[in-house]
C-alpha cells in the first residue's frame, strides 16, 4: 500500500512488516529496555521491603504495585488519545523521562516510601512507554500481521523481564540488594531514552495511510462508525469496558492477566521465600513467567492471526489456574518449576491474543484510544492484586490468597467462553 507523503526520505510510505522492518526491530530493542525496568523489580525490590525495611504486612510490601498499576493504568487510558495529538515518538520519549530516575530513586531511598514514589515514575513509564511501542507496531504493519506484530512486542518486554529478573536476582544473592541491580537500571533507561530520541521515527502517519485505504472499512461496535466518522471518548470508553460484550469479555480477561501478573511480582516472591528459598532461586522461579510467556508469543501472537483469538484467550486463562494450584499443592522446587512455566504458557496464549482482538474490533481512528481503555482495565488488575490479594493474605495467609488467585483466573476463562464472539474475521 502506498501513500502521497513520504516518511522524510524519498521512499513513499507503506504499510506492512516488509517495507518497515528496520523500525519494527527498533521498536522491539525499545520495548526490551521498558521491559527491563520492570525486570528490575521482580525479585529485588519485594525482598528490600520484607529484609532491609523490615516490613510485615504482605499489602503494604505490595503495595509498590499497587502504586505502580494505579499510575499505569491511568496513562495507558490516555496515552493513546494524547499520541493522536502530539505523535508517538514524542510521549516515548516523554515516558523515558520519567523512566530515568526510577533506579536512582530505588538505590538512594531511604525508606518504603521512596519505592512507592519510585513506582509511580515507573508506572508513567510504563504507561506511555509500553503503549507507543505497541500502537506504533501496530501502525507499521497493518491489519494482516497484527497478532504476530502483538506477540513480537510482548515477546521483547516480557522475555527482557525474565532475563534482567533472574540477573538481579543472582548479583544480589553475590554482592546483596542493592547495589548492582540499579546500576543495570540506569543503563537501561538511558539507552531506551537515547535509542527513541535518536532512532525512531513517529508513525501516525501510517495510521491516516491505513484509514485512507480503508475507507470502507465500517465499526466492529454494531457497524455503526464509518471511516469519515469517529467515537468522542466516552463513546470508546463505554464500548470498550462495557456496552459491546466482546470487549467487556475482553477488558475482563486482561484484568484478570494482571491480577495474577501482579500477585506473581509480588506475593510469589514472598510465597517461596517462607521456604527458606536463597535469591538466586527465587529469580529462577520468578523468570520463568515472563521467560516463557515472552518466547511463546513469538509463536502464539502469529497463531491467532490463523486460528482466531478466542479459541486461545479461554484456555490461556484455565491453564493459568491450573498452574497457580500446582505451585500451591506441590510445595517442591519441581512443581513450582512446573507450575511457574504453566502460568507462562497460559499468559502467552491471552497476551498478544487480547490485544490484537481489540485491535480487530476498534477502527484504525480511535483504535489507539480503545487500546488505552483496555489497556487501562487490564492494569487496574496490578491495583487489585497488590491491594486485594495482600490484603486477604495478611487477614488469612498466602496460601488462601493464592488459592482465591486461581478461582479468579477460572472465571475469568468462564465469562470469554460465554461473553465473547471471534473477532478475527471482522
Amino acid at each position: 500500500m502506498v501513500g502521497n507523503k513520504s516518511d522524510g526520505s524519498d521512499k513513499p510510505i507503506r504499510l506492512g512488516l516488509r517495507p518497515n522492518l528496520n523500525q519494527f526491530i527498533i521498536l522491539v530493542l525499545v520495548n526490551a529496555f521498558v521491559g527491563s525496568m520492570i525486570g528490575l523489580e521482580q525479585t529485588v525490590v519485594p525482598l528490600i521491603g520484607a529484609n532491609e525495611f523490615g516490613i510485615q504486612s504482605n499489602t503494604l510490601i505490595v503495595s509498590f504495585i499497587a502504586s505502580f498499576g494505579l499510575v499505569k493504568a491511568i496513562l495507558n487510558l490516555f496515552a493513546g488519545k494524547i499520541s493522536d495529538k502530539w505523535g508517538r515518538k514524542n510521549v516515548l520519549i516523554l515516558g523515558w523521562l520519567f523512566g530515568i530516575p526510577v533506579p536512582i530513586i530505588l538505590l538512594l531511598a531511604p525508606d518504603w516510601n521512596w519505592v512507592i514514589i519510585a513506582n509511580v515514575f515507573l508506572g508513567i513509564n510504563q504507561g506511555l512507554a509500553w503503549s507507543m511501542t505497541v500502537n506504533m507496531k501496530i501502525d507499521l504493519v497493518g491489519k494482516e500481521k497484527r497478532g504476530f506484530a502483538l506477540g513480537f512486542n510482548e515477546f521483547s518486554g516480557y522475555f527482557a523481564v525474565a532475563v534482567v529478573g533472574f540477573v538481579t536476582g543472582y548479583l544480589a544473592t553475590i554482592y546483596g540488594l542493592k547495589p548492582y541491580p540499579f546500576y543495570l537500571g540506569i543503563v537501561f533507561a538511558i539507552a531506551g531514552f537515547l535509542i527513541s530520541s535518536l532512532i525512531v521515527k513517529d508513525t501516525k502517519k501510517f495510521t491516516l495511510l491505513e484509514i485512507k485505504n480503508d475507507d470502507s472499512l465500517v465499526s466492529g461496535i454494531k457497524g455503526e462508525v464509518k471511516a469519515n466518522g469517529g467515537l468522542s471518548f466516552r463513546h470508546v470508553f463505554e464500548q470498550t469496558s462495557w456496552k459491546n460484550r466482546s470487549l467487556l469479555a475482553i477488558s475482563q480477561a486482561g484484568l484478570v492477566n494482571n491480577l495474577i501478573f501482579g500477585v506473581s511480582w509480588g506475593l510469589f516472591t514472598l510465597y517461596f521465600s517462607s521456604f527458606a528459598l536463597n535469591t538466586n532461586d527465587i529469580g529462577l522461579l520468578k523468570a520463568l513467567h515472563p521467560g516463557i510467556w515472552g518466547i511463546l508469543q513469538l509463536i502464539t501472537g502469529s497463531l491467532s492471526d490463523k486460528v482466531g483469538r478466542k479459541i486461545l484467550i479461554f484456555p490461556g486463562m484455565f491453564i493459568q489456574s491450573i498452574g497457580i494450584w500446582i505451585i500451591l499443592y506441590s510445595q517442591a522446587f519441581p512443581g513450582w518449576i512446573t507450575g511457574m512455566c504453566l502460568l507462562g504458557v497460559g499468559t502467552a496464549l491471552v497476551y498478544p491474543s487480547l490485544l490484537a482482538a481489540i485491535s480487530d474490533i476498534a477502527y484504525p481512528s480511535w483504535r489507539a484510544t480503545s487500546l488505552g481503555v483496555y489497556r487501562f482495565w487490564r492494569d487496574i488488575g496490578f491495583v487489585f492484586g497488590a491491594v486485594g490479594i495482600g490484603f486477604i493474605s495478611d487477614l488469612f495467609n498466602m496460601f488462601i490468597a493464592i488459592q482465591v488467585v486461581a478461582w479468579i483466573g477460572l472465571a475469568s476463562g468462564i465469562v470469554v467462553v460465554f461473553l465473547m464472539k471471534e473477532t478475527k474475521n471482522r
